[in-house]
């Protein structure tokens, strides 16, 4: 699956985003060793020194671990995870109801638009 990144921003910033997708969505679980540096660059079409510092910055979070010769691991902290999907979730919901509000829409018209579509 393509990793759809653009110029919208710095490059590893968006690694770090996929990447936190992914561990959010489950595809990389607690525990689970992430690909080499080399595969997930290539996976992702970004030079390896790109793809490094990405890597390391989710280090420095906790979000990911290294074993000197084993390669790199996601936390098996399952409560970090849960925080991740928690922010993950409340950004996503402030930056629809920013958008609906652009078109207009009052906090109980959105709220209404949202029962009527869940009730779907």
């Amino acid at each position: 699956m393509p990793w759809n990144l653009n110029s919208d921003g710095p490059i590893f910033v968006q690694i770090i985003e996929h990447i936190q997708n992914d561990i959010a969505t489950g595809k990389y679980k607690a525990g689970d060793k992430l690909p080499s540096v080399r595969d997930l660059a290539a996976e992702a079409g970004v030079n390896p020194n790109t793809m490094q510092k990405a890597l390391s910055d989710l280090e420095q979070t906790g979000l990911v671990h290294s074993e000197r010769t084993s390669g790199r691991f996601i936390t098996e902290n399952e409560n970090m995870i849960k925080d991740l999907k928690t922010s993950l979730i409340n950004t996503q919901i402030e930056e629809f109801f920013k958008n609906m509000k652009k078109l207009g829409f009052s906090e109980e018209e959105i709220l209404q638009l949202v029962k009527k579509y869940v009730s779907k």
